[in-house]
């Protein structure tokens, strides 16, 4: 550590107008209605998402681990089935290995359900919010894409039908070599093109949505109803100046659904030599008891943050990030 290393890495206007940014946050949804809670940062469960990895951490007692929670999804869901109306949270959530110019391996998120919405009217919400946030950077329309059409756009080739060797091939056109591991993985292939030349192409001056992801990385959101060859998952991203902001689905409510792709996330993470992660068993019991018909989202605010400060650092939104905590 430096002689200067205590200083902050972002100034003190920036953290002033970050402050504004949440009060902005705050009044949006209390105009609405939406009900702000906290749910626990520790739990004794975490996702099984392959793409994710928790920060673990031990209570003197207590012979297993509890987790750093990634998001407050699981929580925030059981409030629903317990009879919560609409509700919302900004809190800090923990992912590990996530360190760069646009990730902090502690962050803020904005997580928000609403009763009765689909992905597409949560979507209009999303953009609702963004321009209280930061509308001085946007057009006044936001741009639908689906995922099939964004990748016809950028890349000129169909998610669904081009065959992965091709996928990675258009990879490592753009990228250079795929690691060994990805080369004949689908969706890591795909994954991998989204994050790095798909994405980064979108929302130029206007909030991008890219919506309807493959059935494959529906996560926790429900197949959309129809005749869609392939099914897709009413879920959706939302993009402003190559950078994503946020993640939604119109949500599964089917318990046993959903416990059969936390048993597939399991296989793939053996699959890849990744550590297993408790499946989260209170979830479950709420998606039995009853999960209303909602959708949800989770937003990045550091991110929000540094578009309004017209910055592509996170450590000029943040005081102290990992390396100087």
């Amino acid at each position: 550590m430096t002689a200067q290393g205590w200083r902050p890495t972002a100034g003190i206007a920036a953290l002033a107008r970050r402050a504004e940014l949440l009060a902005r946050v705050r009044a949006f949804f209390a105009a609405r209605g939406v009900l702000e809670v906290e749910t626990p940062v520790l739990a004794r469960a975490t996702v099984t998402d392959v793409h994710l990895a928790s920060l673990e951490t031990r209570i003197a007692g207590r012979p297993a681990p509890y987790y750093l929670q990634t998001s407050p999804e699981y929580a925030m869901k059981r409030l629903l089935a317990a009879g919560a109306p609409d509700l919302y949270q900004v809190c800090k959530v923990f992912r590990d290995g996530e360190v760069g110019s646009r990730h902090n391996p502690e962050f803020t998120m904005v997580e928000w359900y609403r009763h009765g919405f689909d992905d597409v009217r949560l979507m209009h919400e999303v953009g609702d919010l963004l321009h209280v946030l930061i509308g001085e950077r946007l057009s006044d329309r936001p741009e639908f894409v689906t995922y099939r059409g964004a990748f016809e756009r950028e890349l000129d080739l169909d998610p669904y039908a081009t065959p992965v060797a091709q996928l990675r091939a258009a990879a490592e056109r753009r990228l250079g070599p795929v690691p060994a591991a990805l080369a004949d993985d689908r969706d890591a292939c795909l994954d991998l093109l989204m994050g790095a030349v798909v994405g980064p192409a979108l929302g130029r001056d206007r909030v991008t949505f890219v919506h309807d992801y493959p059935a494959t990385q529906a996560a926790l959101a429900r197949l959309k109803p129809g005749t869609a060859n392939p099914p897709v998952a009413a879920r959706f991203e939302a993009y402003v100046d190559g950078l994503e902001l946020c993640n939604g689905f119109h949500e599964l409510v089917d318990a046993s659904e959903q416990r059969r792709r936390f048993e597939h996330d399991l296989a793939a993470r053996t699959a890849r030599g990744l550590p297993a992660a408790p499946v989260d068993e209170r979830l479950l019991a709420a998606l039995a008891h009853g999960l209303p018909d909602c959708a949800g989202v989770a937003l990045g605010f550091d991110r929000v943050a540094m578009l309004a400060l017209h910055t592509r650092d996170i450590r000029d939104v943040i005081a102290f990030p990992v390396d100087e905590a």
